[in-house]
Parts: structure tokens; C-alpha cells; sequence
């Protein structure tokens, strides 16, 4: 279980450092993060609600749960479903009820990525406290909930279907990178052949993007260029 905090830029991954820190950074995701859609309203009605984010790998279901809990001014706790267990959901009502009941009185939002992966009694911890309103949940899943998580949990979420990025979108992002001094120039041909590679998912582009910086500055490129590449 990890509780955000923060930490030199120079010392993060590009992914990080580009990491959207209001929702109007956010490329794509616009069918539910948009004017009057509906995830958009969740974020202005004021009042956070439990909900299931389901999408394939980097579309930014961790960002919106932390953006969400930025909105709120809420605690994010984050729990991983691959490494953690029925121990890190303890520590996390944990940390709720101190937060709820601290001078602040300070909403929690516990986000559990790859929520598919908890067993039916691990999911089902959850259940009393979402429904006290001790904290909000936030799974993400790149399964179909529908088959993946527990129906009880299901009911008292909300499920926002996350689509993979566009071209377009993933090429914003390149250009993000660039304006950050990040990355040396790249021809325009190798965007398209990264933007191709990264098939929808912005991670593995900036992930992609910083390997590559990194062996052009070794060799001293001034370009990346397709044949480089290749």
C-alpha cells in the first residue's frame, strides 16, 4: 500500500513527470472527462462517488483516481491487488478512520489497481466501509467488471468504460515531452512509428520516448530518426 507524496522531478520517470495535475491536462478520455459527461459532472457535483475504472493499460485510470482525490481534497491511498492483501485493507481503514476523525476531518479515496486480481473475500472487505462512507473506492481493471469483481462491490460502484489513446492524443504527448526539454528532436516519421508502437497506451510511449532520449544522448544525436530507429 502506497500514500502519495512527492519527490524530486529530476528523480522521476518521465510517465510522472508528465502526469496530468488538473482534469483539463488530460488528453483523451474526453466521452467521459468532457463538458457534461459523466465523469466530468462527478468531479464538479463536489460529492465523490465509488466507481470502477475499466481500461486497457496506460489511459489513465490511476491519474483520474488521483486527480479525483485532488479534486476532493481527499487522502488517496493506493493498494495494489497483484502484491497486496487483506493486511493493506486493514491499514487503509486505518488510515480512513484517523482521517475522518482528525481535526480535518479529511475524505479518503482508496484506489485498488488491477481490482480483479482480489479473490471474492478480499473484494468483499471493502463492502462495509463503502457503505458506512468511511472512504471511496476506486478499482481499476483491465478486465470486464462485470465478470471480475464481485457483484455487491459492483452495485455501489459506477463503471467508466476508458478508451486507448488516439494517435492524435498520443502525439500531444509526444510534443509534451518535447516542450519539457526531455527529449532531443525527433523526426516526424519516427513519431508516427513510436505513436504505432505504443498502440493506445501512453506509459509505454513515454517509457519508449525516455529509453530512447537516453541512447541519443549516449551517441550524441542531435535527431531521432526513422533509420535510427530501425
Amino acid at each position: 500500500m502506497t500514500v502519495a507524496t512527492s519527490s524530486s522531478p529530476m528523480h522521476q520517470p518521465l510517465a510522472e513527470r508528465l502526469r496530468p495535475r488538473t482534469l483539463g491536462d488530460v488528453i483523451g478520455q474526453q466521452h467521459v472527462l468532457g463538458p457534461g459527461m459523466p465523469l466530468r459532472l462527478a468531479f464538479e457535483s463536489g460529492r465523490p462517488h465509488s466507481c470502477i475504472l475499466w481500461g486497457p493499460p496506460g489511459v489513465g485510470k490511476t491519474t483520474i483516481a488521483r486527480l479525483m482525490a485532488d479534486a476532493f481534497d481527499a487522502q488517496f491511498i493506493s493498494i495494489s491487488a497483484v502484491l497486496g492483501g487483506v493486511k493493506d485493507i486493514r491499514e487503509a481503514v486505518e488510515r480512513a478512520e484517523v482521517a475522518r476523525d482528525g481535526l480535518m476531518q479529511q475524505r479518503t479515496i482508496v484506489f485498488v489497481d488491477e481490482v480483479h486480481r482480489f479473490n471474492k473475500s478480499q473484494q468483499d472487505a471493502f463492502l462495509p466501509h463503502v457503505e458506512s462512507g468511511l472512504f471511496t473506492f476506486i478499482g481499476a481493471t483491465t478486465e470486464n467488471p462485470s465478470f471480475e469483481v464481485n457483484s455487491a462491490l459492483l452495485s455501489r460502484a459506477a463503471v467508466y468504460v476508458l478508451q486507448p489513446l488516439s494517435e492524435d492524443d498520443l502525439k500531444q504527448i509526444v510534443a509534451l515531452a518535447q516542450a519539457e526539454q526531455a527529449l532531443p528532436a525527433i523526426e516526424d516519421v519516427a513519431i508516427d512509428r513510436l505513436v504505432a508502437y505504443a498502440d493506445g497506451d501512453a506509459r509505454r510511449l513515454l517509457n519508449t520516448l525516455e529509453t530512447l532520449a537516453m541512447a541519443a544522448t549516449q551517441e550524441k544525436l542531435a535527431e531521432i530518426t526513422d533509420a535510427w530507429l530501425l
